[in-house]
């Protein structure tokens, strides 16, 4: 959040705020709703949306899958050592693919722990998980040092 934006949302902004937290309904038309539920319009919603996400007030609106409720019963914590400086460009191609839910970069901590890059991967049980994760592991080729599945 910019510096002092937070003390320029007005009460509607913060109702818009605290009733899209918990996930927006789902439902075909979810702004429809929020702006019946506030006494408002959905084109008066959207904008302000729009615009506390252009401010940085509201920093992205994603889907947050429950991956048991679609049959996806294995997951792991990969974590991978690359080199800093490609750490960043592979965790977008790694987060880009569709059975990762998150990647991102952590510092090392050496020299007990060597990985700098962690993806969560799922997969329908365990074997599909480290089938998955193989695919990483052949994206990256030889610029993965070292990985594991937590």
């Amino acid at each position: 959040m910019k510096n002092g934006e937070a003390s320029r949302l007005d009460d509607l902004d913060r109702k818009i705020v605290q009733s899209t937290q918990a996930g927006l309904p789902l439902v075909s038309r979810p702004y429809h709703q929020i702006a019946d539920e506030l006494g408002t319009s959905a084109e008066i919603v959207m904008t302000r949306v729009q615009r506390m996400l252009a401010n940085g007030i509201i920093r992205r609106i994603g889907a947050v899958p429950n991956h048991y409720t679609l049959g996806f019963r294995g997951n792991g914590m990969s974590v991978w050592d690359v080199d800093d400086e490609l750490a960043m460009e592979y965790g977008r191609r790694i987060g880009e693919l569709d059975f990762v839910s998150h990647a991102y970069r952590r510092p090392r901590y050496l020299p007990e722990w060597r990985y700098n890059l962690f993806a969560m991967v799922h997969g329908k049980d365990r074997a599909e998980v480290m089938e998955k994760v193989a695919q990483i592991a052949a994206m990256l080729g030889s610029d993965n040092r070292a990985h594991e599945v937590l």
